[in-house]
């Protein structure tokens, strides 16, 4: 393959801006088209909330109650936009979907510099369209943030390293590096630089690049890391002196030793993942990931630094004691490059075939689409479903016309077969986010926003029993008093238990004081301990209810 073929764009430059801009307006629009879902979305955009509201940079809270598992660049990040623009869902989201699109456009980048614009485009188009990146760009949880940072850490060692670059450049982007670490750190934690570590000991071994290590700037890189990631650390242990044992030990040592989170799952947790959210580039994922095993052997290699990182980072989370489905997500920059390399050789059948196999998932998601209703757990949640049919077919068919677009046009014009199969599954994936809403607004209970909100004065506490609510208390713009169930604010209330109740008998012991006084309450209560509060007598009167919560004020004169 000639250098000037590999320095082509695969489409016009007008063509180029004209998906682009398309793609940006789709991003954009979906991230403000849908309520804050419980549990990470309600959770950080409340942290946010509490943030601007208390004018507290350092201390985080959840609820009001300290708050330590995670560093604050997200918090920042999304309290920054709450000053700018006020409270909202897409505000909520904007931190991480500018991390989704930047870390397509740094992978698009570091492709087109380090492998050619082919390539560059390639990656930019597979990253942007692989629905695992493509959804949680679109959800307010901080591993995009993470991993929107890791990208860069990535892409900026690629550019430093490359066999081609100036001095400067590896000088300059070096330091992106470094930044990139510290960012992650103050993302999520230890893990920023760790994982980068471990993938640059596995590649120097693997590779016998050790020439590597005189090419990492590390008197400047290192400062520049700690001026970065350090003031706030030392800021909230002075602060708060419980911050360093609960945030290394418990959240990073316990975390991945053992079950303390209980979120363990099986070796095998994170396949069906990988499977599904890499669609619809599936087909050719095998195959990528082996061809990056040949690469010529002198200097920097590029392929085997991206193969060393998607391996390493998914076997760690793997033996990990603790897993979630998002926390694979940095891996899917460095496999987009390695796909975008492998479709510069991948014959047209392997086009046609990946593009089919696209169509047969949606095939078969059509086949079971009158399953849907049959999640509903109760009669109450049955027409919720029902009402996400339509959206489903709508993303199934979308899918379904792309796959087979695609495979018909892989003869015949082989670069727009992959721009109809990326649009496609871009465009049904958010086809299905979006008609998830009915579905995201039941789960949050903000249909219940206006009843609790006409029973609220600011001095009218609000009671969670046995219960936490993610999302209302930013829709109520109210931090509210926990009951019996510390939930995950366990270390918060044992920090500061005074705001919190911990058992039933000193709740009805509150409650019927406020009512004695004439004083309004309200009360958020899980339906078993409702049940369980009736049969006490309590002075209740129901304002809003549904299977997963029954809402009440002790205000019993207008029943």
């Amino acid at each position: 393959m000639t250098d000037h073929y590999k320095s082509q764009l695969p489409i016009s430059k007008p063509a180029l801006w004209a998906l682009l801009l398309i793609f940006c307006a789709v991003w954009f629009y979906a991230l403000g088209a849908r309520t804050l879902v419980p549990t990470d979305e309600g959770r950080y955009a409340e942290m946010a909330r509490e943030m601007v509201a208390t004018g507290d940079w350092i201390t985080l809270r959840l609820n009001g109650l300290k708050y330590f598992e995670k560093p604050p660049l997200q918090t920042w990040m999304n309290a920054i936009t709450f000053e700018a623009f006020g409270l909202g869902e897409w505000q909520a989201r904007l931190w991480t979907g500018l991390c989704g699109l930047f870390g397509i456009l740094i992978t698009a980048y570091a492709g087109t510099r380090v492998f050619g614009r082919r390539i560059g485009f390639h990656a930019g188009l597979v990253l942007a369209s692989s629905l695992f990146w493509a959804a949680l760009g679109h959800v307010n949880t901080l591993d995009m943030g993470l991993a929107g940072m890791m990208t860069l850490t990535l892409a900026a060692l690629l550019l430093a390293q490359h066999n081609d670059a100036s001095g400067r450049e590896q000088r300059n982007w070096m330091l992106a590096c470094w930044a990139g670490m510290a960012l992650a750190v103050l993302s999520k934690g230890l893990i920023g630089i760790v994982l980068p570590g471990a993938v640059l000991v596995l590649y120097t071994l693997l590779s016998r690049d050790w020439a590597i290590w005189k090419r990492l700037h590390f008197g400047a890189g290192l400062l520049l890391f700690f001026a970065i990631a350090t003031p706030w650390f030392v800021l909230v242990s002075l602060k708060n002196p419980e911050f360093p044992n609960f945030f290394f030990i418990h959240e990073h040592f316990q975390r991945f030793t053992s079950k303390v989170h209980h979120r363990a799952g099986p070796w095998y947790y994170f396949i069906p993942i990988l499977i599904l959210g890499i669609v619809p580039w599936l087909g050719v994922l095998a195959q990528s990931l082996w061809n990056a095993r040949r690469e010529p052997m002198q200097g920097f290699r590029p392929k085997k630094m991206l193969l060393v990182w998607s391996v390493f980072i998914f076997f760690f989370f793997s033996i990990s004691g603790s897993k979630l489905p998002s926390y694979i997500l940095p891996i899917f920059p460095s496999l987009a490059l390695l796909i975008a390399c492998h479709l510069e050789k991948a014959s047209d059948k392997a086009i046609m075939l990946t593009a089919a196999l696209v169509a047969l998932f949606a095939a078969v998601g059509l086949g079971f689409v009158g399953k849907i209703p049959e999640l509903a757990s109760n009669a109450y949640e049955k027409p919720i479903y029902q009402a996400y049919l339509p959206w489903v077919v709508a993303g199934a068919v979308i899918a379904l016309a792309g796959g087979l677009l695609a495979a018909f046009l892989a003869r015949r014009r082989r670069e727009w077969s992959l721009i109809a199969l990326a649009a496609a599954t871009f465009v049904s994936g958010q086809v299905l986010m979006i008609g998830h809403e009915p579905l995201g607004r039941y789960k949050a209970g903000l249909d219940h926003v206006p009843a609790i909100a006409a029973e609220l004065t600011p001095q009218t506490p609000i009671f969670l029993v046995r219960l936490y609510e993610q999302s209302l208390p930013f829709y109520l713009r109210r931090t509210m008093t926990l009951v019996e169930h510390a939930d995950e604010m366990e270390f918060g209330v044992k920090q500061e238990p005074q705001l919190w109740i911990p058992t039933r008998a000193e709740f009805v012991a509150k409650w019927n004081a406020l009512h004695a006084e004439g004083k309004k309450a309200v009360a958020i209560i899980h339906p078993d301990a409702f049940v369980e509060l009736k049969k006490q007598g309590l002075p209740m009167r129901i304002i809003a209810q549904d299977p997963r919560r029954i809402i009440v004020t002790n205000d019993i004169k207008n029943s």
